[in-house]
């Protein structure tokens, strides 16, 4: 029995290490750049009121600067748009100087002097993701710095009426809490950018307060959803690095069809794609700049403050965060452009495909592309060009002349950026109203670059591939063969939208001949909500694609498409596999909270067996088969899936809160299921909790084990120096010992903090236990061999004082069975 549930608890703590493994190193390497400061950076400390001040001692205001700029803002005397940046959990508000240090910069390149004021918001590194009553102090402290912040500018003809906000963590969090605040003015703030923020649900509810606080906001954000839409809030993802904050929790609960709440993750992000951990979405230099241009983009250059107007901020984080079209929100003001009359720099293309490489000098080109003679065979057009300039290289062209075209109108704003060339996919519906598509490879600059452009079938080019089953561990695989006669093709993954699934999805290209060819892009692309990946591969090659998802999809007609920019002339095979290690990561990382609480219940039901045998026969029993013993799911599972069943009864809810029941510590559903912006609620968790359970008792059973093997390593060493004298009462501590010890161990949890004295007195109880654990065991109660006398444990050493509750008899609890110190023998 003791072997068969070693190899039992020993397989399943081999599954939890594959999922720890690949929740904490299954991802790609840190590829962000780090930012760095061109001059000593400085904190100048904004005074703020005195009622302030006392109300707040902890914490503090201050305004980042640099240098001159240091020196120049010394007397607060300030002129930019104010920025406020808002520290998360633990977080130092120092983090602001990766965004003051990289505005700075900026601002040294822009007309008229525009510059931001990068204030950063000090809240004594609180660890409010663990308790959520000091979230409602930081939210109070916050209204007050935005007013204190909006006064320094007071003298100003044109003063700002508002702040832009960026939080980390759960200083996002804060920020959209500033709303709940009966006396918070909406307009003070226009604008929230929220990192790696958990906004669906808190990572860890360990108080009630942190679900109050949660739903007070969601609630706020949701009932009032009409008052806020001129708000914008814009919250980024770190990815799957990031496994503190896991993505699906950064998604916006808000109601569907408000277009000025976005949210994504890290690596959908033009000019980004690529996965931040926890802390470095702080400093990661291709996320920072993104933020710091969208910003600059939002100053209006007559007030020199943030704008008002919804539509130009939506229009703006679209650009930087979404699709970074070839054209600015500025110049798509006015799409028309004005087409130079140069005869021998035209070009009619009759072809299907056009493939053209601009020479090593400058030289003005177009290609012209008549609509007429393919509107009805073909359903879109398709190009791509390696130049990644920002430029107007597509125009529907209004009217021709002769070969050339007089008058045309941009279509660029369509443009998408990958990671190697822009990328432009029309729909020939929407153009009736132009006869010919011009596409320019003109490059005055002499740089060279390719453009790819051809005519699409979208049916001809869609493919279909069901994924492999969950459980078919690798040994199923779902094929699909792409003869890449185009430059775009989509394979849809049919039955792939939960977050549990996982799978290694393989792309081997071979080509023929050996002519120059743009790399292939492969984007796995979720449709319901911005977490799509990219991966860059040379032609021919072999690459590999983690599919997993953050976010379940709506329903099971969601697929997740896989996108291939293909090179022309090559054969791509797609093999998809279930990742068994990665579901794994993928259980582990949506429902790891849970295996700590399975490991405290494993334990309480092993206290409970030690206790009965206790009771039963004198002594503890051994602690591997009270572990064995504790693993009930009928008496554990049960009862509290029966439970959550009868809680998420609407006619039960009005009774268990006439009887006083405590609610459930989770948050409900807002909004429907695959709503962006609301996670899937599903029942997969409790499918899963027999799992849990027994990962969460593997940790409990080799725990244990641990643990006694380390009391009798210590032992052997606290042996030599300590051998106290064993009687019937030996191990009680007299009365004056134990008030002198209650009253030092108080001392430390009122002038430090409970957990202090705690740990104090578990090692305290563990050194009395150590020093005789080495030795052979006891014999029965009141047996004399020799001049020996042997006494029941919890008689002389582990209950000090008779306290049924002490450290002691938790030790001897969950170590099980100790041997005892001979001692003199009694008369």
């Amino acid at each position: 029995m003791k072997a068969a549930a070693v190899a039992f608890y020993g397989a399943a703590l081999v599954l939890l290490l594959a999922a720890l493994k690949e929740l904490l190193t299954g991802f790609e390497e840190n590829r962000c750049s780090m930012t760095y400061m061109f001059e000593q950076p400085e904190y100048r400390r904004v005074v703020l009121p005195r009622r302030v001040s006392r109300l707040f001692p902890a914490y503090g205001l201050y305004l980042y600067g640099e240098g001159v700029y240091a020196q120049e803002t010394r007397n607060l005397k300030l002129s930019g748009t104010p920025v406020l940046f808002l520290p998360g959990n633990a977080g130092s508000y120092k983090q602001a100087r990766s965004l003051g240090s990289v505005a700075l910069r900026k601002a040294e390149n822009m007309e008229a002097g525009l510059h931001l004021n990068v204030f950063t918001v000090d809240f004594n590194e609180e660890l409010v993701a663990f308790y959520g009553g000091s979230l409602l102090r930081q939210t109070h402290f916050l209204h007050e710095c935005i007013k204190a912040v909006l006064r320094l500018y007071k003298n100003l003809k044109v003063p700002p009426r508002n702040v832009a906000l960026v939080g980390h963590s759960m200083g996002g969090v804060v920020a959209r809490a500033l709303f709940t605040l009966p006396r918070f003015n909406p307009r003070l703030v226009s604008l929230i950018v929220t990192q790696a923020s958990p906004h669906v649900a808190p990572v860890l509810a360990l108080d009630p307060y942190l679900l109050e606080f949660y739903v007070a906001v969601r609630q706020k954000w949701s009932t009032q959803a009409q008052k806020l839409r001129n708000v914008t809030v814009l919250s980024v993802g770190g990815g799957y690095r990031d496994y503190q904050v896991r993505s699906g929790l950064t998604s916006l609960p808000c109601p569907p069809g408000d277009p000025n709440k976005l949210a994504l993750v890290a690596t959908a992000v033009p000019r980004t794609w690529l996965s931040t951990d926890h802390l470095s979405i702080v400093w990661c230099k291709e996320l920072v700049l993104a933020t710091v241009r969208a910003l600059f983009d939002l100053v209006d250059p007559e007030t020199r403050q943030l704008t008002d107007d919804p539509e130009r901020k939506r229009a703006v984080l679209n650009h930087h965060f979404v699709r970074h079209p070839a054209r600015t929100p500025q110049d798509a003001a006015d799409p028309s452009v004005s087409m130079p009359d140069v005869p021998e720099a035209w070009s009619e293309v009759n072809t299907l495909r056009l493939s053209y490489r601009t020479p090593k000098e400058g030289q003005l080109k177009y290609f012209l592309f008549a609509l007429s003679s393919r509107r009805r065979a073909y359903s879109h057009f398709y190009c791509r060009s390696s130049s990644l300039e920002s430029s107007s290289w597509v125009l529907g062209c209004v009217r021709t002349a002769g070969s050339s075209c007089a008058s045309a109108v941009d279509l660029s704003s369509g443009t998408e950026l990958l990671p190697p060339y822009k990328v432009l996919v029309l729909s020939l519906s929407d153009l009736s109203s132009f006869t010919h598509l011009v596409v320019s490879a003109s490059n005055l600059s002499g740089k060279q670059f390719t453009v790819e452009c051809e005519w699409q079938r979208e049916a001809a080019q869609t493919l279909s591939v069901s994924v492999p089953h969950l459980l078919s561990f690798g040994f199923s695989v779902g094929e699909v063969t792409v003869n890449s006669s185009g430059l775009l093709h989509q394979v849809q993954l049919l039955h792939f939208h939960q977050v549990y699934q996982a799978f290694r999805i393989s792309v081997v290209s071979s080509c023929r001949g050996n002519a120059d060819r743009l790399p292939s892009v492969y984007r796995l692309r979720v449709p319901w909500f911005r977490e799509d990946s990219f991966t860059t591969a040379s032609v021919p090659s072999a690459s590999e694609i983690s599919g997993m998802l953050h976010t379940s999809g709506p329903g099971n007609a969601s697929t997740v498409l896989l996108q291939l920019h293909t090179a022309p002339n090559c054969q791509y095979k797609v093999s998809i596999r279930t990742s068994f290690p990665k579901v794994l990561g993928q259980v582990l990382r949506f429902c790891g909270p849970m295996v700590p609480v399975y490991t405290a219940v494993t334990l309480l039901l092993a206290c409970r067996g030690q206790l009965c045998s206790i009771l039963r026969s004198g002594g503890a029993a051994d602690m591997m088969q009270v572990v064995s013993a504790g693993l009930q799911p009928h008496q554990v599972l049960l009862p509290v899936y029966l439970l959550h069943v009868l809680l998420s009864c609407s006619c039960l809810q009005d009774v268990s809160s006439v009887l006083g029941l405590p609610p459930e510590d989770t948050l409900p559903p807002t909004f429907p299921d695959g709503v962006e912006g609301a996670e899937s609620h599903e029942e997969w968790p409790h499918l899963l909790s027999p799992l849990l359970y027994v990962l969460g008792a593997a940790v409990a059973f080799w725990g244990s084990a641990l643990l006694r093997l380390l009391i009798r390593l210590v032992s052997l060493f606290l042996a030599p120096l300590h051998r106290p004298s064993v009687s019937r009462t030996s191990g009680t501590l007299s009365l004056q010992t134990q008030f002198l010890l209650g009253v030092c161990l108080y001392a430390a949890a009122w002038m430090f903090c409970g957990a202090l004295a705690i740990f104090t007195s578990c090692l305290l109880h563990l050194y009395r236990q150590t020093p005789a654990s080495h030795l052979p065991p006891p014999s029965p109660i009141g047996c004399h061999h020799g001049n020996l006398l042997f006494t029941p444990p919890l008689q002389t050493r582990l209950l000090p004082g008779g306290s049924a509750g002490s450290p002691g008899l938790l030790l001897h609890l969950l170590i099980g069975p100790a041997p005892l110190v001979p001692g003199p023998a009694e008369p």
